[in-house]
């Protein structure tokens, strides 16, 4: 809708994972090196965490457009609600192996190696992606530590790269799950953007969605839009859009400060962080304020 008015060609803040859009932050392309470093030097597991909306889906499908070529051959499960089996017949379907709904799980695993032994001969590099692995039943889980087994004398068949939340570092912290822990030889931990980071991420998407001309938003619209999303990725998407489109909606060139206080009232999850942190800051003044006072008082 503010397209046009903004100077834009496309959509910048959608919350779709578009490549197009990837902004290389240092953790970022610190974390995407990380992956094909690994990947490279025939690591087993390898594990990227994250909090929610921090880009972890987009990193995943920027490693499969990386990986789309030989000798790679990549399989992508993002569904996390698959018991062992589901998991196995999803991964013989990005395999490519014939009538894998109809097979049990032994006779199922047996073709998988097959398949993947036929890959190894051929020179290919097999990597299966797991997003949401948060989410993962136990069992899948160990089922994917067992899938790592398969193995020549010389070399992995297959490597697996896990993409989670932090509850994934807890889950594989418990005694249960160790075995998988273990195999996990690079991982990486994605943090939010700072302030100078978010600002420049704004300005990327502008400029990939057709912008020419400066940043639209007012240096007090930037700080307050920082503050509230926390670096967050999806959160700056959600709020710089609602911002531009109330500006829009006044006519104006610019985001100002009070588009994105409307933005942040209208986003549930940001508002009730934005004013928790508000009246944590109005507590710290006002205790800074009787501060003296009760430095004064004489002990009884």
């Amino acid at each position: 809708m503010y397209q046009h008015h903004f100077g834009l060609e496309h959509s910048p803040f959608t919350l779709t994972p578009d490549t197009r859009f990837f902004f290389p932050s240092p953790a970022h392309q610190e974390a995407l090196n990380v992956l094909l470093f690994a990947l490279g030097e025939e690591q087993g597991f390898v594990k990227v965490t994250g909090e929610v909306g921090l880009g972890k889906t987009l990193l995943c499908r920027l490693l499969l457009n990386r990986l789309i070529s030989p000798p790679w051959v990549t399989a992508f499960l993002p569904n996390p609600d698959l018991r062992p089996l589901g998991m196995y017949r999803q991964l013989a379907a990005e395999l490519r192996i014939p009538e894998a709904r109809r097979v049990a799980a032994d006779a199922l695993i047996e073709r998988i190696g097959r398949r993947l032994l036929v890959f190894s001969r051929a020179g290919r590099r097999v990597v299966v992606l797991f997003d949401e692995a948060q989410a993962l039943p136990t069992a899948t889980l160990e089922s994917i530590r067992l899938l790592s087994n398969l193995e020549t004398e010389r070399r992995k068949l297959l490597q697996i790269v896990l993409f989670g939340q932090p509850e994934l570092d807890s889950r594989l912290a418990r005694a249960n799950l160790r075995q998988l822990a273990q195999r996990i030889t690079f991982d990486y931990r994605l943090l939010p953007l700072d302030r100078r980071a978010t600002e420049a991420y704004l300005r990327h998407r502008l400029e990939i969605a057709g912008r020419r001309g400066g940043l639209p938003f007012s240096r007090a619209a930037l700080r307050l839009l920082f503050t509230a999303s926390g670096g967050v990725p999806r959160l700056i998407n959600t709020l710089a859009h609602k911002s531009m489109l109330a500006a829009y909606g006044e006519g104006r060139d610019a985001v100002l400060h009070r588009h994105v206080g409307g933005a942040i009232d209208d986003t549930a999850i940001v508002r009730r962080g934005h004013h928790f942190l508000g009246g944590l800051r109005r507590g710290a003044l006002l205790i800074l304020l009787a501060l003296p006072w009760l430095l004064a008082v004489p002990p009884r």
